[in-house]
């Protein structure tokens, strides 16, 4: 849906016709009402999340477990010099 908002403006400040990106659009956000409206009358009472809280959790899916680097100076056991 982001895609043809973007396509829109981008047409509109081309000065081109978008008539035919702005009906897909609004067909994306009646299947949307629809899809909200059947999932509420199956029972559906939580917050949807935005659409930048979806993206940020999705994105936090895909990153996986965050790994620590250890930036501790060696040890004087452990020698640093090349060979």
């Amino acid at each position: 849906m982001t895609l043809v908002e973007a396509s829109i403006r981008d047409q509109v400040n081309r000065d081109l016709d978008c008539s035919e990106a702005s009906y897909r659009l609004m067909a994306m956000r009646a299947e949307v009402t629809e899809l909200i409206g059947r999932w509420k009358a199956a029972g559906g009472g939580e917050r949807l999340p935005t659409v930048r809280e979806r993206l940020s959790r999705s994105y936090e899916d895909r990153a996986g477990p965050k790994v620590k680097l250890d930036k501790a100076k060696p040890k004087p056991s452990q020698s640093s010099a090349r060979v």
